[in-house]
């Protein structure tokens, strides 16, 4: 199975990102891609997060989310992409979820994930605008025998969350991010990617927002830790193919799930 990430620069017009991901999208799929996965915030991208990303929140069931399901019916593909969601009910007004939503070739929904680890950090409280998604149960959803996970940009950063989607039965992790640029920023991401993917035997493929806003560096990393294809900081696709008889042949000489002895649980 082929897989691409999509690095694309999204800023606060929200069709126009939508219209501008349909193009990723397409040419993602022209390229043979079966998974595309699209950066954090695809939907709404500023610096720094504020009023304006609560006043653009919109539910699942709303335009933008219904146009990512459009597109993934569209092209025939499974669409994973990260959009600003209005909570409703009980939740704060002034919040928003940070969600991906991952979308089927029928236009439905393959998997929601709401980010848990919030971006307070570098001198940024996402904190301020949004809310900590639930400690549910990973996510994962399957095409054609392989099954992928999602976390989120500063998920990347705790180790534990991501070997929860790997203990799940996760083979490949989905991980879209609006990766703030800043000295040495690339140099973690790349060796974070890379440490998420060898200590759970899983492909990793990440997918940033281009600069100014990201980092770029978009990447999709093999079992054994081998750099598959990646991007620079401009927009561009980068494309790899999943290949579950080498996954077998690393989680073979390397059995480091098999072998843990501990066990992760929320809080």
């Amino acid at each position: 199975m082929d897989i691409a990430v999509v690095q694309f620069a999204p800023g606060t017009d929200v069709e126009a990102n939508l219209a501008g991901l349909r193009q990723e999208v397409r040419a993602a799929s022209d390229l043979g891609a079966k998974i595309v996965v699209a950066p954090e915030y695809s939907m709404f991208s500023v610096m720094r997060l504020d009023e304006r990303v609560v006043k653009i929140a919109e539910p699942l069931t709303g335009p933008f989310v219904s146009g990512l399901r459009g597109i993934a019916a569209e092209f025939g593909v499974h669409l994973v992409a990260g959009v600003a969601e209005a909570p409703g009910g009980d939740h704060p007004a002034d919040r928003i979820f940070n969600t991906l939503v991952a979308a089927t070739p029928d236009a439905e929904f393959a998997a929601i994930y709401r980010k848990t680890h919030l971006y307070d950090a570098f001198g940024f409280r996402e904190s301020e605008v949004v809310l900590p998604g639930p400690l549910d149960p990973p996510q994962t959803f399957t095409v054609d025998g392989v099954t992928f996970g999602m976390q989120t940009c500063f998920d990347l950063r705790f180790p534990e969350g991501i070997r929860r989607v790997a203990a799940t039965g996760a083979q490949v992790l989905l991980l879209p991010a609006q990766w703030i640029p800043g000295p040495g920023k690339v140099d973690q991401w790349t060796t974070l990617l890379r440490a998420r993917a060898i200590e759970n035997t899983m492909y990793v493929a990440a997918s940033d927002q281009a600069a100014p806003r990201g980092s770029g560096a978009s990447m999709i990393i093999g079992p054994n830790g081998a750099v598959l294809a990646e991007l620079g900081d401009q927009p561009g696709i980068a494309t790899a193919r999943i290949d579950l008889a080498h996954l077998a042949e690393i989680r073979t000489t390397n059995p480091s799930l098999s072998l843990r002895r501990y066990e992760i649980r929320p809080e």
